[in-house]
């Protein structure tokens, strides 16, 4: 979605004959709302996450059976306690937002960089110079994902797991703030 709709973008301004400055200013104000929305929802989903992090505090009930058994019982409520409507494997909004704010967030360099010059000198080099810069991007962005994936794993993140979400939401609000006010 990230790549594909600066493409689409970039296309429709070539095959129209749009002027450079006037597709920059469509990707500036593109990069605009995706940082605003970045931030908005970074903010939502970090809220939303602290709330379930302390809904699911670990705690400890005593038991007590009538052959003065006693035991205890170590629990969260959160993940015990569910009904069926509440499942969180049936609503994925998330992933869903977070496509839409990519799909907003604009590839800058491709149109100005690439699609314009590669346009000017033939319609294959258009092809060519896009589908590079897709594959390149797509496959930097899934390496990086992976290995940093790999490597969280290998650390101890057991006492601050139940605030993933929390922390997901903080680094989406930063990520958008820093777009935004820091031009990253």
């Amino acid at each position: 979605g990230h790549v594909g709709s600066s493409v689409v973008i970039g296309l429709i301004g070539i095959a129209l004959g749009i002027s450079l400055s006037h597709l920059q200013a469509a990707e500036s104000i593109r990069g605009n709302i995706a940082a605003w929305a970045l931030i908005a929802f970074g903010l939502v989903y970090f809220v939303w996450g602290m709330r379930r992090a302390v809904r699911n505090r670990p705690h400890t009930h005593l038991h007590a059976h009538r052959d003065d058994l006693v035991h205890s019982h170590h629990h969260t409520h959160d993940d015990e306690h569910l009904h069926v409507h509440d499942d969180p494997e049936s609503t994925r909004l998330t992933p869903w937002v977070l496509f839409t704010i990519f799909v907003l967030g604009p590839c800058e360099p491709l149109i100005p960089l690439l699609m314009v010059p590669a346009a000017q000198n033939s319609p294959g080099d258009l092809v060519w110079v896009t589908a590079v810069f897709g594959i390149v991007t797509i496959g930097t962005m899934e390496t990086m994902v992976g290995l940093l994936s790999l490597g969280i794993d290998l650390l101890p993140l057991q006492r601050v797991e139940r605030y993933t979400h929390a922390l997901a939401g903080a680094t989406l609000f930063l990520c958008g703030v820093s777009i935004q006010f820091l031009g990253l």
